[in-house]
């Protein structure tokens, strides 16, 4: 496949690196460029809720003069970055998608923040969230919601990581970290036409990451393709012991480990409840995505996976996250009630009437789901799906009630948070545009840790296609 010649702004990290690498470019000069174009296309898109110029460009004059004595950090050296406005950076509010955390300077980075610091990295600003992180169409009544780059008309940019998806997608930043409690990366990934990853709970640090639900929790980057997924994930993934989760957890290379393309992997087509109520287009694009990867002479098969049927079971009504983010956030819920963004204070007031026998005997049942799922995939390496039920939904249709809300933020929730309640990583890449021309995502599903498994998949089939390299025109911002 030939590869489509793309500006500067819409580079992988990849590209960029080896631009910096060979002085072809500044990280000054890059820097400028994207802050250039926040500055001219943000007041539209709205994807950040902090810009840090200033310190934007200080950082990357530092990275120039260490690259001009001959000494890097690594791959991530001097390459611009964004963050979703949850994770906490030193100097900087975290407001979680609310008004009342505004002023909630922190004293220090998270720790996965800290490790891009370390690798070299320069942080453009903080990207919105929806609040709290507590939903997956990205709506935020509080600071507005991010828009979608792909038509002029506002379309869900997906959530909780909307503005970390818009950004990449507009070519405001190359790569934004987000989390991922129930599709939050990979919604908005799929949605914007981007690549995301969703990482095994434990294997990257939450410390310092406003939480949602301890249970299921997990930190991922949204990049424009899985090569440069996999770069920043061995970059932020390790041991942290302010996260006990991440204690015992093996680094893998992932980048090297995802190169060796199709042969001898075991795919499957997730056939049952991730593709009810799926859209016709979105199927297709998936189904023909699988064929792709057959005719790369892959191994496909098709699945009937009883286990994500008995996982929305297991997860109706969504006690254990409604419990833990109310527990999370009890104290806003509890005194300023009416302050916060309706459509996220209704769901977490629901957590305050969830009974500790219901809780438990929940978790209970994913632990034995989990078992289950493990052994059933004992002869499959990744499963195919798709990302969601349909393309973006108009923001005005969605937010037209409480009830239409709901609805639309159930379905872009489906298929994702399948995966959080098996514990299973995941992959959403680009497959394709319905037909009225908004991308399609294809989830690309492994077992615990083994999400070079996953980006193995996602290389191989980005090697073949150009979907990822497709970006929005956005003539329409009329800047």
């Amino acid at each position: 496949m030939r590869a489509i010649q793309r500006p500067l702004h819409h580079r992988s990290l990849v590209e960029l690196g080896e631009m910096l690498r060979t002085r072809e470019i500044t990280s000054t000069e890059l820097v400028e460029h994207f802050l250039q174009r926040i500055s001219r296309l943000d007041p539209v898109l709205n994807a950040f809720r902090v810009v840090c110029a200033e310190r934007a460009r200080a950082e990357a004059t530092a990275a120039d003069a260490m690259l001009e004595q001959g000494i890097s950090l690594g791959p991530l050296h001097g390459l611009p970055y964004a963050v979703k406005d949850l994770f906490d950076v030193q100097g900087l509010p975290t407001s979680a998608g609310c008004r009342l955390l505004e002023q909630s300077i922190k004293q220090s980075d998270c720790a996965v923040v800290a490790r891009l610091r370390a690798a070299g990295m320069v942080l453009l600003g903080k990207t919105n969230t929806v609040q709290f992180a507590f939903g997956g169409a990205g709506i935020n009544h509080h600071h507005g919601t991010p828009h979608n780059p792909w038509q002029a008309r506002a379309h869900l940019p997906g959530g909780s990581s909307s503005g970390s998806a818009v950004a990449v997608a507009a070519g405001l930043a190359p790569m934004a970290l987000g989390s991922d409690t129930g599709g939050s990366v990979r919604i908005p990934a799929a949605l914007c036409g981007i690549t995301g990853l969703k990482t095994t709970v434990g294997r990257v640090s939450r410390h310092g990451v406003y939480p949602l639900s301890q249970t299921l929790d997990s930190v991922g980057p949204l990049c424009r393709d899985a090569i440069d997924s996999a770069l920043v994930f061995d970059v932020i993934q390790g041991e942290d012991p302010a996260d006990p989760s991440t204690m015992g957890k093996r680094r893998q290379n992932s980048l090297r480990l995802s190169e060796g393309g199709l042969r001898g992997l075991r795919l499957a087509v997730a056939e049952g409840a991730f593709f009810d109520g799926v859209r016709s287009e979105a199927e297709a694009r998936v189904r023909e995505a699988a064929d792709t990867l057959r005719g790369m002479g892959a191994n496909v098969t098709s699945l009937r996976f009883e286990e994500a049927e008995l996982a929305l079971q297991a997860n109706a009504g969504g006690l254990v996250i409604a419990a833990e983010a109310y527990s999370n956030n009890r104290r806003l819920v509890d005194e300023q009630f009416d302050a916060l963004d309706p459509v996220v204070a209704h769901r977490l007031v629901k957590g305050r009437d969830v009974r500790a026998v219901d809780y438990l005997q929940t978790i209970e049942a994913w632990r034995t789901l989990r078992a289950r799922t493990l052994h059933e995939l004992r002869d499959v390496d990744v499963l195919l799906c798709p990302s969601t039920l349909s393309p973006a939904l108009p923001v005005d249709e969605v937010d037209a009630s409480i009830e239409s809300y709901s609805s639309a933020n159930l379905g872009t929730l489906r298929n994702t948070s399948i995966g959080n309640v098996l514990n299973l990583c995941g992959l959403s890449v680009p497959c394709g545009f319905s037909d009225g021309g908004l991308p399609t995502g294809l989830m690309l599903y492994a077992k615990p840790d083994d999400e070079h498994l996953a980006l193995r998949v996602a290389r191989a089939f980005q090697l073949e296609t150009d979907w990822h390299q497709r970006t929005p025109g956005l003539d329409w911002v009329g800047t």
